[in-house]
């Protein structure tokens, strides 16, 4: 598959961070970028986090040792600590973040997919959505999610807003190496610079007051 951006942005944030934060860099990073980021992270703690219109009472029973938080984007439950964990961010003023839901999710899956062709694995999108099973994310294939040998193994959920696209992603039970990031990259755009980005001071603020805050994690949808 051909990159679908002329050039992207490649933060590889190694530090690793809560879940309340980690949230809160995505919304803090999606109000400043120029063009188009892709910004891979990491877990200070096991974690999970779920979509925003997503029932919290079932999840705090189900998962009582991990740092929870609520998702600013849509879809299941998603464990984290073990994954591989990204976001793509593309500003308003980038056409691409003007792509119907559909189309920038099977554009997105299959620079996904490419990148796994050359660490080794073959993978193929979901053709149709399966019956909703449960509210675990990676129980429940929806159209264009990433399967190997029928099982899904990488799915993501979006949001738009005035400044912008933000896709959120992870990739489950795969053995990545330590360049994927770099490859994702390199299939979505034609033109990939490392670059690191500075919003700590917001995105602290956004999880103390939002991400981190009871009325936001137990809010009801």
């Amino acid at each position: 598959m051909r990159p679908w951006l002329p050039e992207i942005s490649f933060f590889d944030d190694v530090a690793p961070h809560g879940a309340a934060l980690n949230m809160a860099m995505d919304e803090a990073l999606l109000t400043v970028i120029p063009g188009p980021v892709l910004r891979v992270y990491r877990w200070l703690r096991p974690a999970l986090s779920f979509g925003c219109f997503e029932r919290w009472e079932p999840i705090r029973a189900a998962h009582p040792g991990r740092d929870p938080v609520r998702r600013w984007t849509g879809g299941g439950l998603v464990l984290h600590g073990e994954d591989f964990t990204y976001s793509l961010l593309i500003p308003r003023s980038c056409g691409a973040a003007a792509l119907p839901p559909a189309g920038s999710y099977s554009l997105i899956h299959g620079a996904l997919r490419s990148a796994l062709a050359d660490a080794g694995i073959s993978a193929e999108p979901a053709s149709n959505p399966a019956a909703k099973i449960s509210g675990a994310c990676f129980e429940n294939p929806v159209l264009h999610d990433v399967l190997v040998q029928g099982k899904k193994v990488a799915g993501a959920a979006q949001r738009r807003t005035h400044a912008g696209l933000l896709h959120q992603g992870s990739i489950q039970t795969l053995n990545l190496p330590t360049r994927f990031g770099a490859d994702f990259a390199a299939h979505l755009a034609a033109a990939v610079r490392p670059q690191a980005f500075d919003v700590a001071e917001a995105a602290e603020k956004l999880a103390a007051e939002k991400y981190g805050a009871r009325a936001w994690l137990e809010k009801r949808p």
